[in-house]
Order: structure tokens, then sequence, then C-alpha cells
């Protein structure tokens, strides 16, 4: 099922836009790239984040966003418990005159990371209000991929 809708469109806008900018951003990589992800994982998570003109013109891929969802989730959840704790001492100490940019960078991951997740829940939320409406009596996708049922907690961390 092909989504085309506007407001599907610029949300996974501002969740690339979010990414990029503060969460994988020139300071924050070296870090992110310790994480225990698989490569499909990170794959998902920069098809989402890095690669909306592709899908902007034809729609996405309903199952694809979901899995793309579940990628960006698991992240967070990993993130959380990895990074947050200890970033400050993944990354270098050497940033020359950019010292106060990677400052701000470490010090706001943890509530830039908390913006990520609420986008993403979001983008959950608006696609399973399309994938239910157009079921009609059929099987919503969502329900198809077993491990949806996972994205809340992981966003959320409870």
């Amino acid at each position: 099922m092909l989504i085309r809708d506007a407001q599907i469109v610029r949300l996974v806008e501002r969740i690339g836009e979010h990414y990029k900018a503060n969460i994988s951003n020139r300071f924050l990589r070296p870090a992110l790239l310790q994480l225990a992800l698989e490569k499909s994982t990170w794959d998902l998570i920069e098809t989402l984040t890095m690669k909306l003109e592709h899908f902007r013109y034809q729609g996405f891929q309903l199952e694809e966003l979901y899995r793309q969802i579940l990628a960006a989730a698991r992240f967070v959840s990993l993130a959380r418990r990895e990074l947050v704790p200890n970033l400050r001492y993944r990354i270098s100490g050497d940033a020359g005159s950019d010292r106060v940019l990677r400052d701000m960078a470490i010090n706001n991951f943890a509530s830039n990371l908390h913006v990520f997740a609420d986008h993403i829940g979001e983008l959950y939320q608006n696609l399973l209000r399309i994938d239910n409406h157009r079921a009609k009596g059929k099987r919503p996708i969502h329900e198809s991929i077993p491990e949806m049922v996972e994205v809340g907690h992981l966003l959320t961390g409870t």
C-alpha cells in the first residue's frame, strides 16, 4: 500500500532534519557507530532519515515505513541505555574551535533523542490510523508484522 499523505511526508521530512542536525551530526556520529545495531537496522534508519526525495513523489510503502519505524525505535531504546549515561566519555575530547558546539551536542543529546522518539511515535500513530482506515474489514498491515507491538515500549522506555 502506497502512502502519499502530505502530513506523512512533512513528518518524515521533520524526522530526517532533526536526525541529521541533532542526533547523527559530526560530533555524535562516532559514538552512534559504536552501538551494537545490525547493518540492516542502520540501513532502514538511513532510508527513513536521508532518502526522502526518492519517496516524495512516488509515495511510501506502508510496510517499509513500519520496518523503518521499528528500526528507529530499536535505535532510540539502545541509545537511551548505552549512550545517554556516558556519551561524554565516548567522544574524543579534542574538538579545537568546535568545542562549544561539541559540548552542546553532547549536553542536548538526551532531549534531542526524546524529540526524535516523539516524532517517530507520531509517525507511527498516523500510519496506524491510515492503515486501519484503509483495511476496511481486512487485516491491517501492521498486524502482519509481529514486532510492531514493541514500538511503543521501545520509544518510551517503559
